[in-house]
Protein backbone atom coordinates (compact mmCIF):
# COMPACT_ATOMS: atom_id res chain seq x y z
CA UNK A 1 0.00 0.00 0.00
CA UNK A 2 1.12 3.41 -0.82
CA UNK A 3 0.17 6.66 0.31
CA UNK A 4 -1.50 9.20 -1.82
CA UNK A 5 -1.48 12.07 0.78
CA UNK A 6 1.66 14.10 2.38
CA UNK A 7 1.94 15.06 6.12
CA UNK A 8 4.27 17.58 5.62
CA UNK A 9 3.07 20.80 6.14
CA UNK A 10 5.53 23.09 3.91
CA UNK A 11 4.08 21.90 1.05
CA UNK A 12 0.86 23.94 1.79
CA UNK A 13 3.69 27.19 2.67
CA UNK A 14 4.96 27.28 -0.60
CA UNK A 15 4.43 30.93 -2.61
CA UNK A 16 2.18 30.30 -5.44
CA UNK A 17 4.45 32.79 -7.28
CA UNK A 18 8.51 31.20 -7.82
CA UNK A 19 10.78 34.34 -7.65
CA UNK A 20 14.67 34.19 -7.08
CA UNK A 21 16.68 35.90 -5.17
CA UNK A 22 18.71 38.87 -6.98
CA UNK A 23 21.78 37.95 -4.84
CA UNK A 24 22.18 34.24 -4.73
CA UNK A 25 20.01 31.49 -7.07
CA UNK A 26 17.72 30.30 -4.20
CA UNK A 27 14.18 30.80 -4.57
CA UNK A 28 11.03 31.79 -2.47
CA UNK A 29 10.04 28.31 -2.39
CA UNK A 30 12.42 27.21 0.00
CA UNK A 31 10.47 26.39 3.22
CA UNK A 32 10.32 29.19 5.89
CA UNK A 33 12.65 31.66 3.13
CA UNK A 34 11.89 35.22 3.69
CA UNK A 35 12.95 38.38 0.65
CA UNK A 36 13.00 41.57 1.36
CA UNK A 37 11.74 44.73 -1.11
CA UNK A 38 14.72 44.48 -3.04
CA UNK A 39 14.49 40.85 -3.66
CA UNK A 40 17.19 40.04 -1.23
CA UNK A 41 16.83 36.40 0.51
CA UNK A 42 16.76 36.20 4.22
CA UNK A 43 20.36 34.02 4.26
CA UNK A 44 22.27 36.26 1.99
CA UNK A 45 20.59 39.23 4.39
CA UNK A 46 22.10 37.77 7.39
CA UNK A 47 25.43 36.85 5.29
CA UNK A 48 26.24 40.71 4.92
CA UNK A 49 25.57 40.82 8.64
CA UNK A 50 27.88 37.56 9.35
CA UNK A 51 30.89 38.83 6.93
CA UNK A 52 30.31 42.81 8.03
CA UNK A 53 28.49 43.53 11.25
CA UNK A 54 28.41 40.77 13.50
CA UNK A 55 31.10 41.48 16.46
CA UNK A 56 32.92 38.48 16.97
CA UNK A 57 35.52 39.32 19.02
CA UNK A 58 32.70 40.14 21.66
CA UNK A 59 31.73 36.29 20.59
CA UNK A 60 34.50 34.48 20.52
CA UNK A 61 33.89 36.09 24.77
CA UNK A 62 30.88 34.99 24.93
CA UNK A 63 32.06 31.86 23.83
CA UNK A 64 35.00 31.39 26.33
CA UNK A 65 32.94 32.37 29.11
CA UNK A 66 30.64 29.55 28.04
CA UNK A 67 33.35 27.03 28.19
CA UNK A 68 35.10 28.28 31.28
CA UNK A 69 31.64 27.38 32.66
CA UNK A 70 31.47 23.87 31.98
CA UNK A 71 35.74 22.73 31.12
CA UNK A 72 36.55 19.80 32.88
CA UNK A 73 39.36 19.93 35.42
CA UNK A 74 39.85 16.14 36.36
CA UNK A 75 39.34 15.13 31.97
CA UNK A 76 35.66 14.18 31.97
CA UNK A 77 33.83 14.87 29.49
CA UNK A 78 32.29 18.16 29.55
CA UNK A 79 30.59 18.74 26.06
CA UNK A 80 29.18 16.74 23.18
CA UNK A 81 29.33 17.19 19.73
CA UNK A 82 27.06 14.77 17.77
CA UNK A 83 29.24 14.01 14.81
CA UNK A 84 29.21 12.21 11.33
CA UNK A 85 32.99 13.06 10.60
CA UNK A 86 32.27 15.42 8.27
CA UNK A 87 33.81 18.55 7.75
CA UNK A 88 31.56 20.55 9.48
CA UNK A 89 31.89 18.06 12.91
CA UNK A 90 34.77 17.48 12.51
CA UNK A 91 35.97 21.18 12.77
CA UNK A 92 33.80 21.73 15.97
CA UNK A 93 35.28 18.69 17.76
CA UNK A 94 39.18 19.56 16.72
CA UNK A 95 38.02 23.45 17.66
CA UNK A 96 36.93 22.50 20.84
CA UNK A 97 39.46 19.65 22.22
CA UNK A 98 42.65 21.61 20.84
CA UNK A 99 42.11 25.02 20.48
CA UNK A 100 39.58 25.90 23.73
CA UNK A 101 41.07 23.20 25.83
CA UNK A 102 37.60 20.92 25.93
CA UNK A 103 37.08 17.27 26.60
CA UNK A 104 34.20 16.32 24.00
CA UNK A 105 32.76 13.23 24.04
CA UNK A 106 31.49 12.51 20.04
CA UNK A 107 28.39 10.61 19.62
CA UNK A 108 27.13 9.44 15.99
CA UNK A 109 23.81 8.13 14.89
CA UNK A 110 24.50 5.95 11.78
CA UNK A 111 23.35 6.89 7.98
CA UNK A 112 20.99 4.82 6.49
CA UNK A 113 24.30 3.20 4.41
CA UNK A 114 27.44 4.25 4.94
CA UNK A 115 29.39 5.18 1.81
CA UNK A 116 32.96 3.72 1.91
CA UNK A 117 34.26 7.76 2.33
CA UNK A 118 31.96 8.12 4.83
CA UNK A 119 33.13 5.09 7.01
CA UNK A 120 36.30 6.47 6.25
CA UNK A 121 36.06 10.26 7.35
CA UNK A 122 34.37 9.00 11.24
CA UNK A 123 37.23 6.31 11.37
CA UNK A 124 39.64 9.06 10.61
CA UNK A 125 37.83 11.46 13.50
CA UNK A 126 38.22 8.71 15.76
CA UNK A 127 42.01 8.22 15.02
CA UNK A 128 42.84 11.99 15.84
CA UNK A 129 41.77 11.50 19.34
CA UNK A 130 38.08 11.24 19.75
CA UNK A 131 36.16 9.08 21.88
CA UNK A 132 32.89 8.47 20.00
CA UNK A 133 29.74 6.58 20.76
CA UNK A 134 27.80 5.01 17.81
CA UNK A 135 24.43 4.29 17.86
CA UNK A 136 23.08 1.93 14.94
CA UNK A 137 19.22 2.08 15.07
CA UNK A 138 17.27 -1.38 14.78
CA UNK A 139 17.25 -2.09 11.47
CA UNK A 140 13.64 -3.30 10.32
CA UNK A 141 12.12 -0.34 11.90
CA UNK A 142 14.89 1.67 10.85
CA UNK A 143 13.59 0.96 7.32
CA UNK A 144 10.13 0.63 7.86
CA UNK A 145 10.80 4.34 9.18
CA UNK A 146 12.34 5.47 6.21
CA UNK A 147 9.60 4.35 3.90
CA UNK A 148 7.25 6.12 5.53
CA UNK A 149 9.08 9.17 5.86
CA UNK A 150 9.46 9.07 1.59
CA UNK A 151 5.72 8.69 1.01
CA UNK A 152 4.16 10.96 3.56
CA UNK A 153 6.69 13.39 4.24
CA UNK A 154 8.38 13.30 0.90
CA UNK A 155 11.72 12.83 2.60
CA UNK A 156 13.52 9.20 3.22
CA UNK A 157 15.96 11.27 5.15
CA UNK A 158 13.08 12.59 7.97
CA UNK A 159 13.28 9.65 10.39
CA UNK A 160 17.16 10.35 10.52
CA UNK A 161 16.21 14.07 11.47
CA UNK A 162 14.56 12.66 14.49
CA UNK A 163 17.21 10.79 15.59
CA UNK A 164 19.91 13.01 14.93
CA UNK A 165 18.44 15.97 17.45
CA UNK A 166 17.04 12.98 19.78
CA UNK A 167 19.91 10.86 20.41
CA UNK A 168 22.35 13.49 21.38
CA UNK A 169 20.49 14.47 24.10
CA UNK A 170 19.97 10.88 25.33
CA UNK A 171 23.88 11.09 25.77
CA UNK A 172 23.59 14.28 27.20
CA UNK A 173 21.32 12.58 30.00
CA UNK A 174 23.02 9.48 30.54
CA UNK A 175 26.75 11.21 30.91
CA UNK A 176 24.85 14.04 33.34
CA UNK A 177 27.01 16.85 30.49
CA UNK A 178 24.32 19.74 29.91
CA UNK A 179 26.61 21.23 27.07
CA UNK A 180 25.83 19.75 23.77
CA UNK A 181 27.36 21.11 20.38
CA UNK A 182 25.97 21.59 17.10
CA UNK A 183 27.48 23.12 13.92
CA UNK A 184 25.25 25.97 12.31
CA UNK A 185 22.18 27.49 12.35
CA UNK A 186 20.97 26.38 9.09
CA UNK A 187 17.78 28.16 9.39
CA UNK A 188 19.77 31.78 8.90
CA UNK A 189 22.57 30.18 7.47
CA UNK A 190 21.00 28.84 4.07
CA UNK A 191 17.67 30.26 4.26
CA UNK A 192 14.42 30.08 6.52
CA UNK A 193 13.13 30.74 9.75
CA UNK A 194 15.42 34.03 11.23
CA UNK A 195 13.48 33.50 14.69
CA UNK A 196 16.53 32.68 16.08
CA UNK A 197 19.13 35.25 14.82
CA UNK A 198 20.06 35.85 18.00
CA UNK A 199 19.94 32.98 19.91
CA UNK A 200 23.04 31.25 20.71
CA UNK A 201 21.41 27.61 21.53
CA UNK A 202 18.78 25.49 19.88
CA UNK A 203 15.16 25.71 21.34
CA UNK A 204 14.10 21.98 21.15
CA UNK A 205 10.37 23.57 20.80
CA UNK A 206 11.54 24.71 17.57
CA UNK A 207 12.15 21.31 15.97
CA UNK A 208 9.02 20.09 14.66
CA UNK A 209 8.39 23.74 13.17
CA UNK A 210 11.98 24.37 11.45
CA UNK A 211 13.37 21.05 10.84
CA UNK A 212 10.87 17.88 11.39
CA UNK A 213 8.36 19.27 8.50
CA UNK A 214 5.70 19.29 10.84
CA UNK A 215 5.92 15.56 11.85
CA UNK A 216 7.01 13.45 14.68
CA UNK A 217 7.88 10.00 14.62
CA UNK A 218 5.02 8.74 16.45
CA UNK A 219 2.85 10.43 13.60
CA UNK A 220 5.15 7.75 11.17
CA UNK A 221 4.75 5.44 13.55
CA UNK A 222 0.38 5.81 13.49
CA UNK A 223 -0.05 5.84 9.68
CA UNK A 224 2.60 2.85 9.96
CA UNK A 225 0.18 0.68 12.08
CA UNK A 226 -3.10 1.60 9.95
CA UNK A 227 -0.80 0.43 6.67
CA UNK A 228 -0.01 -2.51 8.75
CA UNK A 229 3.79 -1.94 7.64
CA UNK A 230 4.07 -2.08 11.76
CA UNK A 231 2.67 -4.18 14.00
CA UNK A 232 1.00 -3.46 17.82
CA UNK A 233 4.07 -5.54 19.32
CA UNK A 234 6.46 -3.77 17.39
CA UNK A 235 5.52 -0.81 18.69
CA UNK A 236 5.21 -1.70 22.41
CA UNK A 237 8.95 -2.28 23.37
CA UNK A 238 11.12 0.70 23.42
CA UNK A 239 13.23 0.51 19.97
CA UNK A 240 11.28 4.52 19.08
CA UNK A 241 12.77 6.06 22.05
CA UNK A 242 16.11 7.76 20.81
CA UNK A 243 13.63 9.52 18.07
CA UNK A 244 12.30 11.07 20.63
CA UNK A 245 13.73 13.85 23.17
CA UNK A 246 14.34 11.55 27.07
CA UNK A 247 11.71 12.02 29.03
CA UNK A 248 10.51 15.78 30.54
CA UNK A 249 11.52 15.15 33.94
CA UNK A 250 15.31 14.22 32.93
CA UNK A 251 15.65 17.09 30.56
CA UNK A 252 14.19 19.45 33.34
CA UNK A 253 16.66 18.64 35.97
CA UNK A 254 19.59 18.39 33.63
CA UNK A 255 18.75 20.98 31.18
CA UNK A 256 21.15 20.70 28.39
CA UNK A 257 21.52 23.09 25.71
CA UNK A 258 22.56 22.50 22.06
CA UNK A 259 24.15 25.78 21.14
CA UNK A 260 25.26 26.55 17.66
CA UNK A 261 29.18 26.75 17.03
CA UNK A 262 28.13 29.36 14.16
CA UNK A 263 26.67 31.73 16.41
CA UNK A 264 30.46 31.48 17.52
CA UNK A 265 32.75 31.61 14.87
CA UNK A 266 31.52 32.64 11.49
CA UNK A 267 30.60 29.70 9.62
CA UNK A 268 32.32 29.16 6.08
CA UNK A 269 31.77 25.30 4.90
CA UNK A 270 34.50 25.28 2.68
CA UNK A 271 36.93 26.71 4.75
CA UNK A 272 35.38 23.87 7.47
CA UNK A 273 36.28 21.55 4.73
CA UNK A 274 39.89 23.32 4.40
CA UNK A 275 40.27 22.99 7.90
CA UNK A 276 38.92 19.06 8.23
CA UNK A 277 41.43 17.78 5.51
CA UNK A 278 44.39 19.68 7.44
CA UNK A 279 43.97 18.51 10.99
CA UNK A 280 41.66 15.69 11.19
CA UNK A 281 42.26 13.64 7.57
CA UNK A 282 38.74 14.45 5.93
CA UNK A 283 38.80 13.39 2.14
CA UNK A 284 36.59 14.36 -0.13
CA UNK A 285 35.12 12.20 -2.63
CA UNK A 286 37.33 10.11 -4.47
CA UNK A 287 34.66 10.17 -7.27
CA UNK A 288 34.76 14.05 -8.31
CA UNK A 289 31.82 15.87 -7.31
CA UNK A 290 28.77 14.53 -5.92
CA UNK A 291 25.48 13.42 -8.11
CA UNK A 292 23.29 16.62 -8.41
CA UNK A 293 25.88 18.77 -7.81
CA UNK A 294 29.32 20.46 -8.47
CA UNK A 295 30.71 20.22 -5.27
CA UNK A 296 32.69 16.86 -3.52
CA UNK A 297 33.23 17.93 0.02
CA UNK A 298 29.92 17.67 1.41
CA UNK A 299 27.10 15.26 2.51
CA UNK A 300 29.76 12.34 1.98
CA UNK A 301 28.39 9.61 4.87
CA UNK A 302 25.41 7.97 3.07
CA UNK A 303 24.61 6.56 0.13
CA UNK A 304 20.82 7.23 0.21
CA UNK A 305 21.81 11.28 0.76
CA UNK A 306 20.85 12.25 -2.89
CA UNK A 307 17.44 10.94 -2.23
CA UNK A 308 16.97 13.51 0.44
CA UNK A 309 18.26 16.09 -1.82
CA UNK A 310 16.04 14.85 -5.23
CA UNK A 311 12.77 14.48 -3.18
CA UNK A 312 13.51 18.55 -2.08
CA UNK A 313 14.19 19.14 -5.69
CA UNK A 314 10.87 17.60 -6.89
CA UNK A 315 9.20 19.38 -3.66
CA UNK A 316 10.28 22.74 -3.77
CA UNK A 317 12.31 23.00 -6.98
CA UNK A 318 15.21 23.46 -4.78
CA UNK A 319 18.04 21.06 -5.78
CA UNK A 320 21.72 20.11 -4.11
CA UNK A 321 23.35 22.27 -7.17
CA UNK A 322 21.14 25.27 -5.80
CA UNK A 323 21.66 24.55 -2.30
CA UNK A 324 25.51 24.82 -2.53
CA UNK A 325 26.07 26.98 -5.13
CA UNK A 326 23.68 29.84 -2.41
CA UNK A 327 26.26 29.73 0.26
CA UNK A 328 29.42 29.58 -1.84
CA UNK A 329 28.13 32.87 -3.23
CA UNK A 330 27.45 34.70 0.08
CA UNK A 331 30.73 33.66 1.04
CA UNK A 332 32.51 34.96 -1.70
CA UNK A 333 33.65 31.65 -3.77
CA UNK A 334 31.12 32.20 -6.45
CA UNK A 335 29.57 34.73 -8.77
CA UNK A 336 25.85 34.63 -9.13
CA UNK A 337 26.57 34.35 -13.34
CA UNK A 338 29.02 30.93 -12.00
CA UNK A 339 26.21 29.95 -9.93
CA UNK A 340 23.48 30.06 -12.49
CA UNK A 341 24.95 27.65 -15.07
CA UNK A 342 25.77 25.48 -12.38
CA UNK A 343 22.80 24.97 -11.20
CA UNK A 344 21.31 24.98 -14.72
CA UNK A 345 23.78 21.96 -15.59
CA UNK A 346 23.34 19.83 -12.00
CA UNK A 347 20.13 20.61 -9.77
CA UNK A 348 17.81 18.30 -10.44
CA UNK A 349 20.22 15.08 -12.08
CA UNK A 350 18.81 12.32 -10.44
CA UNK A 351 20.90 10.18 -7.79
CA UNK A 352 21.27 6.93 -9.90
CA UNK A 353 24.70 5.84 -8.30
CA UNK A 354 22.98 4.11 -5.64
CA UNK A 355 19.17 3.78 -6.73
CA UNK A 356 19.11 -0.35 -6.71
CA UNK A 357 20.26 -0.05 -3.16
CA UNK A 358 17.67 2.75 -2.16
CA UNK A 359 15.44 0.42 -3.51
CA UNK A 360 16.44 -2.26 -1.20
CA UNK A 361 16.28 -0.25 2.08
CA UNK A 362 12.96 0.84 1.93
CA UNK A 363 11.60 -2.65 0.26
CA UNK A 364 10.03 -0.67 -3.01
CA UNK A 365 10.11 -1.07 -6.40
CA UNK A 366 10.95 1.71 -9.26
CA UNK A 367 7.03 2.20 -9.95
CA UNK A 368 6.33 2.76 -6.68
CA UNK A 369 9.41 5.19 -6.25
CA UNK A 370 7.87 7.01 -8.91
CA UNK A 371 4.62 6.84 -7.97
CA UNK A 372 5.30 8.44 -5.20
CA UNK A 373 8.12 11.33 -6.35
CA UNK A 374 5.22 11.76 -9.03
CA UNK A 375 2.13 12.52 -6.48
CA UNK A 376 4.40 15.06 -5.04
CA UNK A 377 4.87 16.64 -8.71
CA UNK A 378 1.36 16.48 -9.22
CA UNK A 379 0.57 18.41 -5.89
CA UNK A 380 2.47 20.61 -6.92
CA UNK A 381 1.38 22.22 -10.65
CA UNK A 382 2.84 25.70 -9.65
CA UNK A 383 6.23 24.51 -10.52
CA UNK A 384 5.33 21.04 -12.48
CA UNK A 385 3.60 20.60 -15.79
CA UNK A 386 3.31 17.22 -17.62
CA UNK A 387 4.11 17.54 -21.37
CA UNK A 388 4.52 14.73 -23.66
CA UNK A 389 4.46 11.68 -20.92
CA UNK A 390 7.14 14.01 -19.34
CA UNK A 391 7.41 16.05 -16.44
CA UNK A 392 9.05 19.55 -17.04
CA UNK A 393 9.72 22.60 -14.29
CA UNK A 394 7.88 25.39 -14.84
CA UNK A 395 10.66 27.72 -14.40
CA UNK A 396 14.59 28.40 -14.75
CA UNK A 397 16.63 30.18 -12.83
CA UNK A 398 18.38 33.29 -15.09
Amino acid sequence: MLFKKTIDIQIKQRPEEVKFCKRCVVSNQRPRITFDKKGICSACNYAYLKHNKIDWEKREKMLQELLNKHRSKNGNYDCIVPSSGGKDSSYVAHQLKYIYNMHPLTVTWAPFIYTDIGLENYLALKDHGFDNILCWPNGILNRKLSRLSFELVGDPWCCFAYAQKCYAFHMAIKFKIPLIFYGENGEIEYGGSIKNINKAFEPVGDWKELYFKGTTVDDLISYGLQSDLFTKKEIKDNSFDFYRLPKFEEMRILDPKMHWFSFYKKWIPKENYYYAKKYVGFESNPEGRSESTYTDYASLDDKTDGFHYYLGFIKFGVGRCTSDAAHEIRNGYLTRKKAVSLVRCYDGEFPEKYFSEFLEYLNITKSEFWEVVNFYRSISSHLWEKKNREWKLKYKIK
